[in-house]
């Protein structure tokens, strides 16, 4: 076409070919945790295995039947999405976590958290979270049961005549002993004897099934991200925050503070940055929003272990967080074309 000045070329318009989908993306995630997973496995024994088949079976399980029987519409397991939100939730349980609570996690899970709002891709929140914390709230005692009957953990206090072990994390433990029961002499007695930062990294503590290693979390996190599956920045701004914020309360109040190391490497950091922070459908679109999303994370997760009244903070400030994407998303903007 032309004109009196210019001279206009209409073509056909150049396309980005990205050789993902929905399924292979669920699928590659559902591998990088194939590592913590086994690791609880081998840490907590035949109860972790048992909760992971569990929690994958019946959130898709429960997506199959709500879509079929309730919603009227096509099934969509395939896309291995419901497998993904029943293996982190249970990744996030206690390996003790009787059968049926497993089953009430992913009935909220799916059901709350994924298709009342329409299925994948217009859930507001993090569904395996909105499980977690359901749970967390109906059933405080069983989620916070750290007893251990097999596996490494198992052996490791073997010589301890009982059936089964109970241990408290880290974080739980110096809040139990915070307050009234709280001594200065206690928290130096935990940091000097306690776990030792290459055990909380490479993993043999208590903890949720998905909290006993880093590494392997860490593993998987990076496979993502050379697959460019995982955008780095939100995991670096969290986890980076917690750190700075651990360090600055540790400088200011030595003999009140556990170590920086213990906030880093326990407890479920790792696995909500790497994992569930970065869930590409409630996390923010930009660059600068993401590290936005991160801070937040990171300063909420802090607030609620040093002055709140759980323990663990992590999956709390990830759902807050959730609320503030839409706002982030529409204030954090990428320049223009032209401008």
């Amino acid at each position: 076409m032309e004109t009196k000045d210019k001279k206009w070329i209409v073509g056909q318009g150049s396309h980005i070919y990205f050789p993902q989908d929905t399924s292979k993306i669920m699928f590659q995630v559902i591998l990088a945790l194939l590592p913590a997973s086994a690791m609880a496995v081998y840490v907590f024994g035949f109860d972790a295995l048992k909760v992971l088949l569990i929690g994958v079976i019946s959130a898709v399980a429960v997506e199959a039947l709500i879509q079929k029987y309730l919603m009227k519409t096509p099934v969509t397991i395939g896309d291995y999405s419901a497998a993904l939100t029943g293996l982190l939730l249970a990744l996030n349980l206690p390996a003790s976590s009787p059968w049926w609570m497993v089953c009430i996690g992913s009935l909220i899970s799916i059901g709350i958290g994924k298709l009342a709002y329409g299925g994948l891709g217009q859930n507001p929140f993090n569904p395996a979270l909105v499980g977690r914390v359901a749970l967390l709230i109906g059933f405080p005692a069983l989620m916070t049961d750290w007893s251990v009957t097999g596996g490494y953990l198992s052996e490791l206090y073997r010589k301890i005549p009982a059936e089964a072990l109970t241990t408290a994390t880290p974080l739980g433990f110096i809040k139990a002993y915070s307050g009234s029961n709280f001594t200065a002499d206690l928290v130096a007695y935990f940091n000097s004897y306690s776990i030792n930062l290459k055990t909380l990294f490479i993993g043999a503590t208590s903890g949720s099934i998905g909290e006993v290693s880093e590494l392997a979390l860490l593993l998987g996190a990076l496979y993502l991200i050379y697959k460019k599956v995982l955008n780095w920045e939100i995991p670096a701004a969290f986890i980076g925050t917690v750190g700075i914020i651990a360090m600055a309360a540790y400088y200011v109040k030595p003999q009140a503070m556990l170590l920086p190391h213990y906030h880093l490497f326990s407890g479920g950091l790792f696995l909500g940055a790497l994992f569930m922070a970065t869930d590409m459908v409630t996390s923010p679109f930009t660059f600068r929003g993401r590290i936005v999303f991160g801070i937040g994370c990171g300063v909420l997760t802090m607030l609620i272990r040093l002055y709140g009244g759980y323990p663990e903070g992590v999956s709390f400030a990830i759902l807050l967080m959730n609320i503030f994407v839409p706002i982030i998303d529409i204030y954090i903007k990428p320049k223009r074309f032209g401008v």
